[in-house]
């Protein structure tokens, strides 16, 4: 049945009606293979781990992981955590280069050729290899294994009404736009619908194919920037 659910926008709790799709077992089972993962991951990242926070130590002034707000499950605010790409300061000149994103849509952003982006942190994004710290995030149950892309609060503030289904789940580590072309997908309404439909028809066997998917994805770069 239908249930309220509270989302954030623009600082302001608003109270939305859905129809949830993941209860009881599913939400116990999604979590158990997050948590199994998630450890799993970590300890055979460990020493790919260790050689990255050299590289990037090494490559450039500046810490090693990067932290950034992002909203999750509900709209709910956390931090997320990824090996530092950029140089410090970074964020700040994002406006500046927005009509250089390669998406016509403000509520997506990529640049190619980013000059914010440091030697090492152009590999580890082709890699894919910044991304490996998010599995902390997995632990503490602010993301999931898979799922929808955790947005900026920035992009948040430009959604309409249906956009905010995507918060229905736990963002993820990868997804249904990930294995779909990651950055081939220009329009935003594209990666909502195919985030709507993996929520909508949830199951394990869903989530083990996006990774089974994920993996030949990432080697073969595509649509990586």
């Amino acid at each position: 049945g239908v249930e309220p659910a509270i989302v954030w926008r623009q600082g302001q709790p608003l109270m939305t009606l859905t129809a949830p799709t993941l209860k009881g077992w599913q939400l116990v089972a999604k979590r158990a293979v997050d948590l199994l993962g998630a450890t799993i991951g970590l300890i055979l990242a460990a020493p790919v781990m260790a050689v990255v926070a050299v590289l990037v130590k090494l490559d450039s002034p500046g810490p090693v992981l990067f932290r950034q707000q992002r909203l999750g499950w509900g709209g709910a605010r956390f931090r997320i955590c990824k090996f530092r790409t950029m140089v410090c300061g970074a964020e700040g000149r994002r406006n500046d280069l927005l009509s250089r994103s390669i998406y016509p849509d403000a509520r997506l952003f990529k640049v190619p050729d980013d000059p914010r982006v440091t030697r090492i942190g152009r590999w580890l994004r082709r890699t894919s290899l910044d991304e490996i710290p998010q599995l902390l995030n997995v632990l503490r149950g602010e993301m999931s294994l898979v799922g929808p892309r955790p947005p900026l609060p920035c992009e948040v503030e430009l959604y309409k009404a249906h956009h905010y289904g995507r918060f229905d789940v736990k963002p993820g580590l990868t997804g249904p736009w990930q294995v779909s072309g990651r950055n081939d997908i220009l329009d935003f309404e594209e990666v909502v619908r195919l985030e709507t439909d993996y929520i909508r028809n949830w199951s394990l066997w869903a989530d083990v194919c996006i990774l089974a998917r994920t993996i030949p994805a990432v080697f073969k770069m595509r649509g990586a920037h």
